[in-house]
């Protein structure tokens, strides 16, 4: 990499602003629903509130909640919202993090002090997860020194009977997501329960995409399999704010079933001259801006504001679950959110990605079926029509290229 020096003289924001823009104009247009991945458009308004609430609270640190008590009520205020969408019992707890990873970290590092707080293994644990579940929890079995084993999905979905038949006497977590991010699917929480409760081991619901979106399509009329706190055996929820929450970047929380569980949370770290360093989290510095932001989203919102968003989210992905069908598409599953997973049994979907991706699309795609994937938002009710016209002519244009069926694709 090339080292860049600091310019000699301070330079006026006047000039600075017209040149990040300009380094931002080669940039997806999200606000225009061009994506399907990184960003949840729910419009400008919801948008300016996230900034203003954010601006408010640039500089403050949430990780003194004694200097900001603020922030720590925000947060509390949050995490209790959170726990009564997900069905939480009395006594639950939980907290804020950075993002889904972090969330998924915090959930396995609990279970570990959790299990080593009762005089179980201290080494050579294991996790049992679907191969569905977010690559987070392989990156907390690398940094805790903990086996990941992905077992096989049946159906898209959680094959129940192989991960319990891969539990031995070291296994800490079982897991099960509410939904996948592959295929928009939730898994078998239910019976999952049923396992974790037979074998006595934790069971962790990732509900990062879900989390704050769920609960509200259930409002809607949606009949959901249950997948929260209602469900006896589910220990721990992670579930992203900054997703179908709506909040700034990056906001995400984690939910426990008791306080016992959730004070193996936290680290205590030293001692340096200062003394010791007690966090909530893996983090330091806690940008007050985004619980700040997250806070104000959801007071803006409300249930019925939250409800409104979520349906046009459902609403868009029934437009395009029905339009890709005509189209001669595949869906995967029977996708209930707001992710739409799809193939194509006689065009490659990677050819038919680069056409939509000159068209000016930014989605993402499966390699495990090849398929195209949608991660929608309220915008996209809006230009469902726009993304069927282009993939309907893109898939002409990748048939037509390839003289009808890819060479070497064998659907």
């Amino acid at each position: 990499m090339t080292k860049t020096a600091l310019p000699d003289h301070g330079v006026p924001w006047s000039d600075i602003e017209p040149r990040m823009r300009e380094m931002g104009a080669g940039d997806v247009k999200w606000r225009d629903g061009r994506t399907g991945l990184y960003i949840f458009n729910a419009g400008p308004e919801l948008e300016q509130v996230q900034k203003a609430a954010y601006a408010m609270f640039s500089a403050e640190n949430g990780l003194g909640p004694a200097a900001f008590p603020s922030l720590a009520e925000m947060e509390r205020q949050i995490v209790a919202t959170g726990l009564a969408l997900l069905s939480a019992p009395e006594g639950a707890a939980g907290g804020m993090t950075s993002g889904g990873t972090e969330s998924i970290f915090m959930a396995v590092k609990t279970a570990r002090d959790y299990l080593r707080s009762k005089g179980g293994p201290k080494s050579g644990l294991n996790i049992i997860i679907p191969s569905t579940a977010h690559p987070a929890f392989d990156k907390a079995g690398m940094i805790m020194d903990i086996e990941v084993r992905r077992i096989p999905v049946r159906d898209l979905l959680a094959d129940v009977s192989a991960m319990e038949a891969a539990i031995d006497a070291n296994t800490l977590m079982i897991v099960g997501s509410a939904p996948c991010f592959p295929f928009g699917l939730l898994d078998p929480i239910e019976t999952l329960s049923e396992v974790a409760l037979r074998r006595n081991v934790w069971l962790h619901v990732d509900a990062c995409v879900g989390g704050y979106l769920a609960p509200f399509v259930r409002m809607n009329g949606t009949a959901l399999a249950p997948f929260d706190f209602a469900v006896p055996g589910v220990l721990s929820i992670s579930g992203d704010l900054h997703k179908y929450g709506y909040a700034s970047k990056g906001a995400s929380t984690v939910f426990f079933r008791s306080k016992d569980l959730h004070e193996h949370m936290g680290l205590d770290a030293g001692p340096w001259p200062l003394g010791r360093m007690v966090t909530p989290t893996l983090a330091g510095t806690r940008p007050g801006g985004a619980i700040a932001a997250a806070w104000a989203v959801m007071q803006y919102l409300g249930v019925d504001g939250y409800r409104a968003k979520q349906k046009l989210v459902t609403d868009a992905r029934e437009k395009i679950e029905a339009g890709v069908k005509k189209l001669g598409f595949r869906v995967l599953g029977q996708p209930q959110l707001g992710i739409i997973a799809f193939t194509h049994d006689s065009v490659n979907p990677m050819n038919i990605y680069v056409q939509m991706y000159k068209r000016g699309w930014f989605t993402a795609t499966l390699l495990e079926p090849p398929a195209l994937h949608l991660m929608l938002s309220p915008k996209h009710n809006e230009v469902a029509h726009e993304y069927l016209a282009d993939l309907e002519a893109a898939l002409a244009s990748a048939n037509e290229g390839a003289g009808g069926k890819v060479a070497g694709y064998a659907g």
